[in-house]
């Protein structure tokens, strides 16, 4: 916020010059963000405030902590009013339709009032801080904000139609003219909260007034509006339609209902004492009502522990009391107690651990002790963390290159990567461009950096991401930890299905590193997700249930040309948090054979839809003496097998326990898994 040293004076009962309020406000935490001199000659500074600090967006707020600080009084602003005039219900009527959006408003009225130009002292404390002044009625309001950090606005009664003040969402498309030179109408939408009389808009809630009912020379009569607006409703129509205020800024730090009667009195002394006229008796407002104070306690023995040094209990009253938080102190020893009540312009403070920072920054940060050393514990490394950069490793070592990309794409790119039954999750913001969805697959990302690669003439690319997918489903939002993988077709092949064999494979290699010896994972035929062909789900049993980890296949041929890759390549995505949260895997030791063991190979000529696992699972159910393992070596299609038929070569190792398997034992074994593929399968056995 820019501050005039001038006025921050006006509010202490000892002025402090620019450095001092400078190096004050820096050590309570509102630290000097450069400063220069107004073309008027004042010293003006910008003090930096977190968003959470919405009571130092006014000079008076920044007085109360230089106050604090220095044990200086604040001298806030008194306000004497006189009503004279008629009730001001007489001429105009307040409707809230939307309490949820407007907590409360206020409307007070003010006749007979001559606009003109500001008097020199008022122009002078508007121009130091960088403002333009208008007249006095439209520099009351802003000087009021500055001073008290309460947005207020002035509208002309006689172009209030009905004399009827309507607080309501905006119908889609209705026009508005903000106020401005420069200004252009714009279409509300329905989510805009507006004020409007019975015909039209004349201001957009918290964000900025409108042309229709502005204060203009030949006004006399005037409704001061006084009021508090959900922040996020008022953050959310400034963006949208790209306006922004000091008023939007305040009221998206929001105003407690409480604050706007001080402001309100104190604006409508300022029109009367500057532009004469007549106050109306009473306030026509609208609203809930307002909030209960909050009462928070606070420990003095608490305090100090957690503050690591000595501070008396007076001291903490003393600082709290400076800024307003009217305490009072029951009980004694170890269980004496102060009990405070929040002022309402203090919405940041909720807790016990909120009231002695507020003492910790206002007695000094230089006070906390400073240890010569400190012990330090390393923690235990987070098994997802060490498991993750164990796959990173493993990948980068096969050839893969790790890329990081946004999560943002277009929406047509992300649509055919959508589930069954999901939606897209979008972002309302203008900033996302044309590429406003969040990615439904990791994989579809990827593409795009495949893609901008091939442009460059780089080709046999292998790429992965460890990254989120996001999508809607059941009135959730869902969010997918996945890595993803994605590789060409080697160069110098034509079979997409090598591509396909290589992704399994480096799928396996991963699963090995993160899973124990003795799970199994059977790559199950899909046909999903659909932007997969040749698409296998791959299931992990670890020992506490099989569960889908993701999938492997080659991407479809239309996601390729959509995206401007002419190659046949295969991709996955792997859930694999569930497994690296136990990284790394428990694998007990095992004896080495003390003998040796027999291997047979058979090749089997089976038709092309029969799955290698069929094959697999006819051997194993036989349950044949000393067989170790059943190991895939190769699967052949051609001419001299046939047409519709594949060769699948399988290797059988047979090993004995407690002596050397003799070859004829083998061989029976062999003999009989031969018979039963012939007669399960229709299988025809290869010499």
């Amino acid at each position: 916020m820019r501050t005039s040293v001038k006025w921050i004076n006006d509010y202490l009962d000892r002025p402090a010059d620019a450095s001092e309020q400078a190096a004050v406000l820096t050590a309570a935490g509102l630290p000097l963000d450069g400063g220069d001199t107004a073309e008027n000659g004042e010293i003006w500074q910008e003090i930096e405030t977190t968003s959470n600090r919405g009571d130092c967006l006014c000079h008076v707020g920044m007085a109360r902590e230089i106050a604090a600080s220095t044990g200086r009084s604040l001298r806030p602003p008194t306000t004497t009013l006189v009503s004279s005039g008629l009730p001001a219900r007489d001429f105009i009527r307040v409707t809230n339709h939307e309490h949820a959006m407007c907590p409360r408003y206020t409307a007070r009225v003010i006749r007979g009032v001559t606009v003109a130009a500001s008097p020199a002292w008022l122009q002078t404390r508007l121009i130091a801080i960088g403002q333009i002044p208008r007249n006095n009625i439209v520099d009351a309001t802003n000087f009021v904000l500055f001073e008290l950090g309460q947005p207020t606005h002035v509208f002309d009664l006689a172009t209030l139609n009905g004399a009827h003040i309507h607080i309501r969402k905006a119908r889609a498309d209705e026009p508005f003219l903000p106020l401005g030179s420069d200004a252009k109408e714009i279409k509300l939408t329905a989510n805009d909260l507006v004020i409007a009389d019975q015909d039209r808009v004349v201001a957009l809630a918290g964000v900025k007034g409108g042309a229709s009912a502005s204060v203009s020379e030949t006004t006399t009569d005037v409704v001061l509006e006084a009021a508090t607006f959900d922040p996020i409703a008022v953050r959310s129509a400034s963006r949208r339609h790209s306006i922004a205020s000091d008023s939007s800024y305040r009221f998206e730090r929001i105003v407690h209902a409480a604050q706007i009667d001080e402001a309100a009195d104190r604006l409508a002394s300022l029109i009367l004492e500057i532009a004469g006229g007549t106050l109306c008796q009473g306030v026509v407002e609208a609203g809930a009502p307002i909030p209960e104070p909050r009462k928070i306690t606070l420990r003095p023995v608490r305090c100090r522990a957690i503050l690591g040094f000595d501070i008396s209990t007076a001291r903490m009253m003393e600082l709290l009391a400076t800024l307003g938080f009217s305490p009072r102190c029951v009980g004694t020893g170890a269980s004496e107690v102060i009990e405070t009540i929040a002022p309402p312009r203090r919405v940041d403070v909720e807790r016990e651990i909120d009231l002695i920072e507020e003492i910790c920054r206002l007695h000094g940060l230089d006070a906390i002790p400073v240890a010569d050393t400190i012990s330090v514990r390393v923690p235990t490394e987070n098994p997802v963390e060490r498991g993750t950069r164990a796959v990173k490793d493993l990948l980068v070592g096969m050839g893969y290159i790790e890329t990081v990309t946004h999560t943002l794409i277009g929406e047509r790119a992300a649509e055919p990567f959508l589930m069954h039954g999901a939606k897209l999750l979008k972002v309302d913001d203008e900033r996302a461009g044309g590429e406003g969805a969040l990615r439904p697959s990791v994989v579809a990302s990827l593409l795009r950096v495949r893609r901008h690669n091939l442009d460059q003439g780089a080709h046999n690319l292998r790429l992965f991401e460890f990254a989120s997918a996001f999508h809607y489903a059941n009135g959730t939002h869902v969010e997918r930890p996945t890595l993803a993988m994605l590789a060409d077709m080697p160069e110098g092949t034509r079979d997409a299905q090598i591509a396909y064999r290589l992704m399994r494979g480096m799928v396996e290699r991963v699963l090995a590193l993160v899973v124990p010896r003795s799970a199994t994972i059977a790559f199950v035929k899909s046909n999903e997700p659909a932007w997969l062909s040749s698409c296998a789900r791959i299931v992990v049993d670890a020992g506490r249930g099989a569960i889908d980890i993701g999938c492997v296949g080659l991407v479809d041929t239309r996601i390729l040309k959509a995206n401007g890759i002419d190659r046949p390549t295969a991709a996955c995505e792997l859930q694999l948090r569930t497994l690296l949260a136990q990284y790394p895997p428990l694998n007990g030791a095992v004896e080495l054979p003390a003998f040796p063991a027999s291997e047979r190979d058979i090749s089997a000529i089976v038709a092309d839809g029969v799955e290698y696992a069929a094959i697999e699972r006819e051997i194993v159910e036989l349950q044949l003496p000393c067989l170790e393992s059943v190991q895939f070596v190769t699967t052949f299609r051609g001419k001299q097998i046939g047409e519709g038929k594949k060769s699948v070569s399988l290797r059988l190792l047979f090993r004995a326990s407690d002596r050397t398997l003799r070859s004829e034992e083998a061989d029976g074994a062999v003999a009989r898994a031969v018979t039963q593929l012939r007669d399960a399968l229709g299988a025809e056995i290869r010499s």
